[in-house]
């Protein structure tokens, strides 16, 4: 079933679409089974979330669970919902870290088996896998190892019905000399707090007016305030509060590239943003950070910095979403030094439906560097570029943020689609900004990178001879 395509003045946007994805010929010539073909597929990609204790609604350990499920799966991983990777396959950055999506011969096994019957097959196929028990951190399965540090927030108890409430503490840094972090991860501290725990950014901070500064949004330094501006120079960067990370619900964590890297001091302290919204239901939870040091003797020389790219051009008065309507907005972003970016995680509420990336070269040349064209406001993906597929772009570049949202009763995720929809903090409220670690180059550094792998999204391929450059 293909989705309708719904006309807007900056273009046009895919609702929902579903492309059926016809069988390969080895999977159409012999009989997939449960045991043998579909287990193990589950077992690497859906598992973790979907085994008793874990996050997913149900369990996909064994046959019988999975049984009763099997038209369910079909469609979501037909239509790759399911596992959690939106981003589209077709544009931009396409090598990725952290990359969880199903390959095209895994989803037509699965498509093949449930389109057979969904048989068992012989139960001496199927090889267990143990189940977690626990809470995990993604980056350890995905080949980190266990986390140097972890820090827990103090316990918050939401009640079943009440407002949003923003808890912000404050927790030591266990570090006595400067250590460079690699990587970085936050988790709630218990299952159930997924169900409150709408976003934790974890701040670190070393003095006492900074501390105070969190609750105000802003940090005020050498005489300068930022407040709710998007910017995107080491200067400027600089002068604001340092983040590890930025983390919302459903999303990993964030690795970042070789040889660059977060300093922590001794002294510092990690002050909390947690927003926490009732699940009608009362839960008591926190957050934890998990950090990934890198070794003695291996120190990167270059800082990432995180940053929210606005989608927003007239700011958060602009966004202004009717009832029973389709919406579109964009933000422009222009890059006072050369830059990498390393990532994409797009962040929106309820009613966010896509997102998509753009790079303005300052020849006028136009490049897509991401694209998410179904975003579930239950897994807030980070997208985290391979090292030599993350794009590089001259000072001067504009990075333009096309925000689209759906607050027809079409979204599923929409509350109630009857109301006037505006910016704000509350889940109910709206947001459009995509989260992207970048890095900054000296115009030397610059052009060994282009040479290297070539200015913009090349992928990593390496331009060839005569291929025009910034």
């Amino acid at each position: 079933m293909l989705g309708s395509k719904i006309q807007m003045g900056a273009g046009a946007l895919v609702l929902g679409a579903v492309f059926a994805l016809p069988g390969t010929a080895a999977a159409q010539q012999k009989q997939v089974t449960f045991s043998k073909d579909v287990s193990p597929i589950l077992q690497a990609r859906c598992q973790s979330c979907h085994e008793p204790g874990s996050i997913g609604p149900m369990s996909l350990v064994s046959y019988q669970d999975a049984r009763p499920w099997a038209r369910s799966i079909k469609q979501r991983v037909e239509s790759r919902q399911m596992p959690p990777w939106h981003i589209d396959r077709s544009v931009g950055v396409q090598k990725f870290k952290n990359d969880m999506a199903l390959s095209d011969e895994q989803v037509a096994t699965v498509v093949a088996w449930v389109d057979g019957g969904a048989i068992e097959g012989n139960p001496a196929d199927f090889k267990a896998k143990p189940i977690t028990k626990t809470l995990y951190w993604q980056a350890e399965r995905d080949g980190l190892g266990k986390p140097d540090i972890v820090i827990t927030a103090p316990l918050q108890t939401m009640p079943a019905v009440h407002q949003d409430v923003w808890w912000r503490p404050v927790n030591e840094i266990p570090v006595t000399e400067p250590r460079w972090v690699r990587a970085v991860e936050i988790r709630p501290s218990n299952i159930e707090g997924r169900k409150i725990l709408h976003h934790s950014i974890a701040y670190h901070i070393l003095s006492p007016e900074n501390t105070a500064a969190v609750n105000q949004g802003v940090q005020v330094a050498r005489g300068i305030s930022f407040s709710g501006s998007t910017v995107v120079s080491q200067q400027e960067l600089a002068l604001r509060r340092p983040q590890l990370m930025e983390w919302a619900i459903g999303k990993g964590y964030d690795q970042f590239m070789e040889g660059t890297g977060k300093m922590i001091l001794p002294g510092e302290k990690i002050s909390w943003d947690q927003h926490i919204h009732a699940a009608g239901e009362e839960v008591t939870s926190s957050s934890e950070l998990g950090i990934w040091l890198y070794p003695k003797g291996q120190e990167p020389t270059k800082r990432s910095y995180l940053v929210g790219f606005t989608g927003l051009k007239n700011g958060t008065e602009g966004l202004d979403i009717p009832p029973n309507s389709v919406a579109y907005t964009e933000g422009f972003n222009v890059l006072k030094e050369n830059t990498i970016i390393t990532n994409f995680q797009p962040h929106f509420h309820l009613r966010g439906k896509a997102m998509q990336v753009e790079a303005i070269f300052p020849d006028g040349r136009t490049q897509t560097v991401s694209y998410v064209k179904d975003f579930n406001f239950n897994w807030m993906t980070n997208y985290i570029f391979k090292d030599e597929a993350a794009p590089v772009f001259p000072k001067g570049t504009i990075i333009k943020v096309s925000a689209y949202y759906d607050n027809t009763k079409a979204n599923k995720s929409n509350p109630d689609p009857e109301q006037w929809v505006g910016y704000g903090d509350r889940t109910v409220d709206e947001m459009a900004h995509a989260w992207m670690n970048v890095v900054y180059l000296s115009d030397a550094e610059f052009q060994e990178r282009v040479a290297k792998y070539g200015v913009g999204v090349t992928n990593g391929v390496k331009p060839s001879a005569g291929t025009q450059q910034q």
